[in-house]
């Protein structure tokens, strides 16, 4: 249970990731993570000065390359 007295079960899952947690859930850092956003590499949300990544993109990601056994290109998520 959180300081609010609700277990992280019965909790939605967040809907956004900031940078640094995308990046470490991937493993990469998060200036890597963010030079592909910049680029226009990876989908990210700009909400004022900040970025978040949609958790449902990592979660896509995942699910297509399990499917396909095959190498995903986070470039083709970003458009």
């Amino acid at each position: 249970m959180d300081e609010s007295g609700v277990s992280a079960q019965s909790r939605p899952p967040r809907p956004f990731l900031s940078v640094s947690e995308a990046a470490e859930l991937m493993r990469v850092s998060p200036m890597s993570l963010y030079r592909e956003i910049a680029a226009g590499r990876f989908p990210a949300v700009r909400i004022r000065s900040r970025l978040v990544v949609p958790a449902r993109a990592l979660s896509d990601m995942e699910t297509a390359a399990l499917k396909s056994g095959a190498v995903v290109d986070a470039a083709e998520w970003a458009g």
